[in-house]
């Protein structure tokens, strides 16, 4: 462990500058500061960790499902498919899809005229594809849980670091007041505990930050793989259910 040593009293005694016992000797409101940041870091590697894992297996999970898509030509085998591979989100919007599509074909009636068929065809397929579009938003906002609070810490950590920042340097010039000193030994160990306080604000914000904008860029790729799909099974559905 690196220290830090003054020999700058008049006495000649050494300041010792320490993180661990600037962190043990500093003010209760410094100290909650650091032991707020250290929560917004604990959760942010947690989150991270998490949505990495799940991000992953939805990609993994979706791009399986599309390869038995397109090579499946039994829409209840691709079913059952998307039942096993519960992570992915394709997955999961064609299986919202497939069962509307089931209830209307269930109830479909062919003696209808011509005229009035289409019409009801018509109003199957919004029916399917608003289907489809509320299993896309939940499975966004499935993926996009959690997210927000890497932002948020992202964009408060420092501020909270400069408010512990702050306190620091005005119990340090509560020092300079009090003794009629601006020596550093007056001065340093305020100081020092601020600029902790600043350090651990800026490493529970960094990663967390680095975290949101590549969560962010992975789930706004997903999404497009999902509008894709949606497109590509409406225009199947169209050809193959509702000529």
């Amino acid at each position: 462990m690196l220290s830090v040593h003054l020999g700058l009293l008049a006495s000649g005694a050494a300041i010792s500058l320490d993180p661990i016992e600037l962190v043990l000797g500093a003010t209760i409101v410094v100290k909650l500061v650091m032991l707020l940041l250290v929560i917004f870091s604990v959760v942010s590697w947690y989150i991270i960790a998490y949505k990495w894992f799940a991000i992953r297996q939805a990609q993994k999970q979706s791009s399986k499902f599309m390869e038995i898509f397109w090579s499946s030509k039994r829409l209840d085998a691709i079913y059952q498919a998307s039942e096993e591979l519960k992570r992915s989100s394709i997955g999961q919007i064609f299986k919202a899809g497939y069962i509307e599509l089931s209830k209307l074909k269930g109830s479909k009636d062919n003696d209808k005229p011509e005229k009035e068929k289409k019409q009801t065809d018509l109003g199957d397929i919004e029916n399917v594809e608003r289907a489809l579009i509320r299993a896309s938003m939940s499975e966004i906002t499935h993926l996009e849980r959690m997210v927000s609070f890497l932002a948020t810490v992202g964009s408060t950590a420092p501020f909270v670091g400069l408010f512990g920042t702050v306190w620091g340097i005005m119990n340090s010039f509560s020092s300079i007041g009090a003794q009629g000193s601006a020596n550093l030994a007056v001065v340093a160990p305020g100081i020092a505990e601020a600029l902790i306080a600043t350090a651990i604000g800026l490493v529970a914000a960094i990663p967390a930050v680095i975290a949101y904008n590549h969560f962010l860029q992975k789930i706004k790729v997903l999404k497009s793989e999902m509008d894709t799909f949606m497109n590509d099974f409406l225009n199947i559905v169209k050809r193959h259910f509702f000529k």
